[in-house]
């Protein structure tokens, strides 16, 4: 219940006529607290009495899933308990919304999604971009022809990760059950800035540290990354080369790459071309090119014609949704969502193939069916656990 979950995924679905949120979990009291408040008010206002009691309350998901009037779950947590939560979830049961990225690592990733297919429940990667008219509107018209022949695609995310001196151990606050926090993640002594603040919803610590979060090339990259495989009709499969060259801090508590530049290449020949600059995504081909932007949600053509067009009955018609709409629409119809375990798993590992590329310094040959590496051994070790500060790979 940090500040994602209470200040949008939350609200999404106590605004929605057709769910209820009857429990909400946090290992951090303070935020605990402040969620089921904000439940209870949130339907106070529904009921004639002006009172409502109804939210329940765990430190400790696994109690929350051995309920069996919870129907789907949200995941919000930092990006290593993802995968933890969502499978003992998908074994329970429930259908889930997670957040994005999915996963730390590729192997992680393809077990999610085989576990979801497996319990044949309903899973949504809850990126909000596909939700955009801007971005639904530019893979409408790429994936119709519209600007020819693609060949190259340029995706861009803000920048976002700093360094931070090392920090000295610090007494963890009565209200945060520290132990449950780290979970999978390695023993590490309590500083604020390696969780987040207490009694604050500011961006925390564990988004630029390696063992909790990837940093800026999966956090941002699985929003533009997920409309550049959208666009490129690759969304459940992935590039088959890509180099990459980044900078690392050398030293101090936050270890993700402050900068990056990774170049792709797809079995069709599309290159993508990813850095640090602007959150945007842009498609060229071989009649024109269309960007759209992420800050301005607008679009831009050349030629400009092409934003006019329409698209005809018979040709490719993407939907638009809001996120939590799509899911909960999914889980009422036993349908697909538009962004799946499998969809986000292949969105993840595009940015995280980068990352490896990055570390192990050299051109990489990537065989997206088997997802593994055909000529590095080195690289394909690194599917199989969260990355860790490049002075101790």
């Amino acid at each position: 219940m940090g500040r994602q979950a209470f200040y949008s995924n939350l609200k999404s679905f106590l605004n929605a006529s057709d769910t209820q949120v009857i429990a909400v979990c946090d290992v951090d009291a303070w935020r605990l607290d402040n969620a089921k408040k904000a439940v209870e008010e949130h339907y106070s206002k529904e009921q004639v009495s002006g009172t409502f009691k109804g939210c329940s309350i765990y430190k400790d998901f696994r109690e929350l899933l051995a309920r069996a009037d919870i129907d789907a779950v949200m995941i919000s947590t930092p990006d290593h308990w993802h995968v933890p939560m969502a499978i003992d979830a998908a074994k329970a049961g429930k259908d889930i919304c997670c957040e994005k990225p999915l996963t730390l690592n590729i192997a992680e990733g393809r077990v999610l999604s085989d576990t979801v297919k497996r319990y044949n429940r309903v899973f949504r990667t809850d990126s909000e971009f596909r939700s955009h008219e801007c971005f639904q509107r530019a893979c409408e018209l790429v994936l119709n022809g519209r600007i020819g022949k693609v060949h190259t695609i340029r995706t861009g995310v803000p920048a976002g990760d700093i360094g931070c001196e090392p920090q000295q151990e610090m007494p963890v606050p009565k209200e945060l059950d520290y132990e449950l926090w780290l979970g999978p993640a390695p023993s590490a002594p309590y500083t604020v800035k390696r969780v987040h603040t207490p009694n604050s919803y500011e961006r925390p610590g564990w988004m630029r540290i390696l063992d909790y979060c990837e940093g800026m090339v999966t956090n941002w990259g699985a929003h533009l990354n997920d409309i550049a495989q959208w666009g490129n009709g690759t969304e459940r499969t992935g590039p088959v080369e890509v180099e990459g060259s980044g900078t690392f801090p050398t030293e101090g508590l936050w270890n993700v790459l402050l900068s990056f530049e990774i170049k792709y290449r797809y079995a069709n020949g599309v290159r993508l071309f990813y850095n640090i600059s602007h959150p945007h995504v842009r498609f060229e081909g071989a009649d024109g090119w269309i960007e759209a932007d992420y800050n301005t949600r607008a679009l831009k053509a050349h030629p400009e014609s092409i934003l006019k067009s329409t698209i005809g009955p018979d040709e490719i018609h993407l939907p638009l949704k809001g996120e939590k709409r799509d899911f909960i629409d999914a889980v009422k119809t036993r349908g697909q969502t538009l962004a799946d375990a499998e969809v986000g798993h292949r969105t993840t590992s595009l940015c995280q193939l980068g990352h490896i590329a990055i570390q192990v310094g050299r051109k990489l040959k990537w065989d997206p069916d088997a997802e593994r590496f055909t000529n590095d051994e080195t690289a394909n070790r690194l599917l199989s656990r969260p990355m860790r500060s490049p002075w101790r790979l």
